[in-house]
């Protein structure tokens, strides 16, 4: 597990071994920066005494009442998008301005046409520009309560979150979601990692924020702000496809070639009960351009291959739907694995094989952040089982840009 804030530094020569590495090696293409410590805030003496993972910490509960973005809500409003929110999402900038306001009353209130940007009606994903006019409705927000007054389910939720932190400092958090927790809250979810994230308050009374999602079934690097200057500048960063992730998967089968890219578009295919996305053709009506590499690491045989994949876009479902429509699909995808009279290995758990193993952004105030996660014990379990090894060379992460 590694964790990183390092600022730039001049490129050092690469190793010329390309097998199996020293531990201590860091690949050329973002990890020739010196390292620097995160630059965290003051901590409170609780906080000092209860450390999270590799020295993380979370802040304590304070005892003062949080201040929070905007007021309560009773009557219609009309707000200027500043500066600082210009290029915000529609529902992270009401999420911002309402740390209170629960997912799903922001998706309702957009979906029904009740917010309007300079009068038109938005979706949910539609960029602001800073000058716009947002009339807001009345809102229902849950009144703050003291700081003081965290519940034993509120402190329950902070040590989980603390036990999964990568990183942290006064801007930026990384969590290790784990399989099977949602990011956020949907029809019949009630237990997420959006809402756990209520209980942190940075010490001017915001509310951390999600910059990205993750499947409610991969695990990995989750990245958050925690303020709203961060927010907005690591939102700019996936804008410019600057931010770096790399993903893990278990295939069944070996792609030939063993290191290539694969261009799609895909869409958005509404069935019965669930939606699903599928790889459509170039012009075809919500068809979006995805853009993954992909190398093989390892092998057991020729009947399972592990993947590190390199995900240029951003789409949803985008590396599931991509190796699926290659011939591999990831082990464990109860959406798109379609391969007939395929057994799972024994010992195997049918859980889907997906990590989400790396993430180096540059950080809001300067220099990298570059975090990795490990893999969730299914994945662990089955890398034991068929006698992968976990810290073997990895042709894309170690690779050059």
């Amino acid at each position: 597990m590694r964790q990183r804030a390092r600022k730039s530094s001049s490129r050092q020569p690469r190793r010329p071994d390309r097998g199996r590495p020293d531990k201590t090696a860091r690949p050329p293409a973002t990890r020739q920066t010196a390292r620097s410590k995160p630059t965290g805030g003051s901590r409170t003496a609780a906080a000092d005494a209860a450390p999270g993972p590799a020295g993380t910490r979370l802040a304590a509960p304070k005892t003062s009442t949080p201040k929070v973005a905007a007021p309560l809500s009773a009557a219609v409003q009309t707000v200027t998008v500043t500066p600082d929110e210009g290029g915000m999402r529609v529902d992270r900038f009401l999420e911002a301005r309402f740390p209170g306001l629960s997912f799903s009353h922001i998706q309702r209130v957009i979906r029904k046409g009740q917010l309007r940007v300079n009068g038109k009606r938005v979706e949910p994903k539609d960029r602001l520009e800073a000058g716009q006019h947002v009339r807001i409705p009345p809102l229902r927000l849950d009144p703050e309560k003291p700081r003081g007054e965290e519940t034993g389910k509120d402190a329950e939720t902070r040590a989980f979150l603390q036990s999964i932190t990568l990183y942290d400092d006064d801007d930026v958090m990384v969590l290790n979601k784990p399989f099977g927790l949602a990011v956020q809250g949907g029809s019949g979810t009630t237990r997420h990692l959006d809402g756990m994230l209520g209980v942190i308050r940075t010490k001017d009374g915001q509310r951390p924020r999600l910059v990205h999602r993750l499947d409610k079934d991969t695990a990995g690097c989750l990245l958050v702000a925690k303020s709203r200057f961060a927010a907005a500048s690591l939102a700019k960063t996936f804008r410019s496809r600057s931010a770096r992730k790399i993903y893990w998967a278990l295939v069944p089968g070996v792609p030939k070639p063993k290191q290539g890219r694969i261009s799609t578009y895909l869409a958005k295919e509404e069935r019965q009960d669930d939606s699903v996305m599928r790889v459509a053709k170039h012009g075809e009506e919500g068809a979006s351009h995805a853009v993954t590499y992909y190398a093989v690491v390892e092998t057991a045989a020729t009947r399972l291959a592990w993947l590190s994949l390199k995900p240029v876009t951003g789409r949803t479902h985008q590396l599931r739907v991509q190796l699926a429509h290659i011939g591999h699909p990831i082990v464990g995808d109860p959406k798109y694995f379609d391969i007939e009279n395929w057994q799972l290995p024994g010992g195997m758990q049918n859980r889907l094989h997906l990590l989400a193993r790396r993430i180096a952004v540059p950080h809001p105030r300067g220099g990298m952040i570059d975090v990795t996660a490990p893999l969730p014990p299914h994945m662990q379990q089955s890398f034991n089982l068929i006698g992968l090894d976990a810290t073997r060379y990895d042709p894309i992460e170690d690779a050059p840009e």
